[in-house]
């Protein structure tokens, strides 16, 4: 977000700033194993709502104002679906109720109420019913169709009225690549596509290229996103294989395939002179 331009802001109960244009706002009373947090989950957990429960939520409350402020949309990870810090989530919808908070989207990864392991420690009535009800003027976010189904069932919510989106993943530290890898990936965008059809062959006649060409051309019938990566280079002791390549340039162009049929040696150093 920050990278497209948007002023963005972390608000946590402890950790570091990823970066200096990323500020991070601390909320210790917002972390979930914090001692009165702590404590009050405890008694929370016996369906006890004490004073303690109260207090926590009378100070979030005014700590959460102060801090959104000037807070344009806030995204609360968690905070309206789990019962690990219930005054959060009753600050929170105390604050949205009396039209406190900017425009609010509830990201909603795991579900207290439909999680076996969760059942002993919830309750009927406030502050448990928080975390399975629709507070209203808000957005939903899941992260699985599973979920989906899950949270309109509970807080009965029409499906198409709920987004999904995916847990992201930074494809570069996941796997391990390296810069040159990197790279290509970018050049290639073979993230994107699938299926990928990997020919690990040196570029000569007698590896019948051709026939992974047409093989792809025929696939992208049916898969549009359909890829083919030729990892090898030009044979070495054959001029004319740079023949042959020029023919096979020539059928990738003429099916069509430039941007998803890709010659590893035409993106890297590996293309040996005439």
């Amino acid at each position: 977000m920050s990278a497209n331009g948007h002023s963005v802001r972390l608000i946590a109960a402890r950790g570091e700033s990823l970066n200096n244009k990323i500020l991070l706002t601390e909320l210790p009373l917002a972390d979930s194993r914090h001692e009165r947090v702590a404590h009050m989950k405890d008694q929370l957990d016996r369906g006890e709502v004490t004073p303690d429960f109260e207090s926590l939520r009378d100070e979030l409350v005014i700590q959460l104002q102060t801090t959104l402020a000037s807070v344009d949309i806030l995204i609360a990870h968690n905070v309206c679906s789990l019962n690990k810090n219930l005054a959060l989530t009753a600050a929170l919808y105390q604050l949205h109720i009396s039209k406190k908070l900017p425009r609010l989207i509830l990201w909603h990864h795991d579900l207290a109420w439909t999680t076996p392991r969760y059942q002993p420690e919830l309750h009927d009535g406030y502050p448990w019913d928080l975390l399975r009800t629709d507070w209203g003027e808000t957005s939903h976010v899941v992260v699985s169709h599973l979920r989906r189904r899950e949270l309109s069932t509970l807080m009965k919510i029409q499906p198409d009225e709920i987004q999904i989106i995916p847990n992201g993943v930074d494809a570069a530290r996941f796997y391990k690549l390296e810069s040159q890898t990197q790279s290509l990936l970018e050049k290639t965008k073979l993230l994107d596509a699938a299926p990928i059809l990997l020919l690990p062959v040196r570029v000569t006649p007698r590896k019948n290229i051709e026939l992974a060409l047409h093989t792809l051309a025929e696939l992208r019938r049916q898969f549009s996103n359909a890829a083919l990566v030729v990892t090898g280079p030009l044979g070495p002791h054959n001029a004319d294989n740079h023949k042959y390549f020029e023919a096979l340039s020539s059928l990738r162009a003429q099916l069509g395939l430039q941007h998803s049929a890709h010659f590893l040696t035409e993106l890297t150093r590996l293309f040996f002179a005439r």
